[in-house]
């Protein structure tokens, strides 16, 4: 299996090599271990996906669930893992920086830090002390013995400030501060996109999965997205496949559903593929 240190270093090439690269966000071992198989390159997770599959709303985790969490995907892919780590789990720089090596020791080699308070009165932090907690993120990820990839998120677009310029702002001062990768999320216009990628000089990461934005990798890889990440879509599709079963199961009582869910064998013959070469080697 890679070290930390060697997947590390893979991330980081994937973000200088031409195009875009796909990086899907699994919720549990299984669905990694599916991506995986897939041939997917890299992995990052997704907090909503994580705590839907718990039965709590998004930003309804605590930080040891995180890592708990952390772990149990890197035990389940060798592939280079980006963890969302929310805020940081706290407003202060320190917070941050801590939550930054707590989960670089769960042997993920990335993790993004968002500038949401999640609170609904003041839903941003102030710019500069949003830059102030993005660098004490990069210092706490340089001083880690191998090359953490710090992404930088300017999350105006999901609290309902629609405010190109001030976004970019953002991610210009996150930039500054040291971060590697830049994301604003919600970004729905490939000329927004493209003003954003013109705007900065680190590889920015879009997230698609979002309902009308009818953009393709190509599409974005040929305006000079970096990074195609699909935040919880991938969970909040198997959820709502689930959802129509069972109401379909409570209010009619029938059973077609199951026409359409994939067999029992095909996914055992799925995961067998993963798990045999790891039961070998300790054999």
């Amino acid at each position: 299996m890679p070290t930390q240190a060697e997947k590390a270093h893979l991330f980081k090439t994937y973000h200088a090599q031409p195009g875009a690269f796909l990086i899907p966000n699994p919720w549990d071992a299984g669905s990694a271990r599916l991506l995986a198989l897939l041939g997917f390159k890299a992995l990052a997770t997704t907090s909503a996906g994580f705590a839907f599959s718990q039965g709590l709303p998004d930003y309804g985790i605590d930080r040891d669930a995180l890592l708990k969490h952390l772990r149990e995907l890197v035990a389940a892919t060798d592939l280079p893992i980006s963890a969302d780590l929310e805020n940081g789990f706290g407003d202060e720089p320190d917070t941050v920086a801590d939550t930054i090596r707590r989960a670089a020791a769960t042997g993920i080699v990335g993790g993004s830090i968002e500038d949401a308070t999640q609170r609904a009165d003041a839903p941003i932090y102030p710019l500069e002390f949003a830059a102030e907690r993005v660098r004490a993120a990069a210092e706490a990820a340089r001083a880690l013995p191998f090359p953490f990839t710090l992404t930088a998120r300017a999350e105006n677009y999901l609290h309902g400030r629609l405010d190109l310029g001030d976004t970019i702002a953002r991610l210009q001062a996150y930039q500054e501060a040291g971060a590697d990768v830049l994301f604003a999320p919600g970004l729905k216009t490939k000329e927004d996109i493209a003003t954003v990628v013109s705007s900065v000089d680190r590889p920015v990461n879009v997230v698609m999965g979002l309902v009308g934005v009818p953009l393709g990798l190509r599409d974005l890889a040929d305006i000079g997205v970096k990074r195609v990440s699909v935040g919880g879509s991938l969970a909040r599709a198997a959820l709502g496949a689930f959802l129509r079963a069972a109401h379909e199961l409570s209010e009619r009582g029938t059973f077609d559903y199951a026409s359409e869910a994939i067999g029992s064998a095909e996914i055992n013959r799925l995961f067998q593929s993963v798990v045999a070469p790891k039961d070998d080697r300790k054999a």
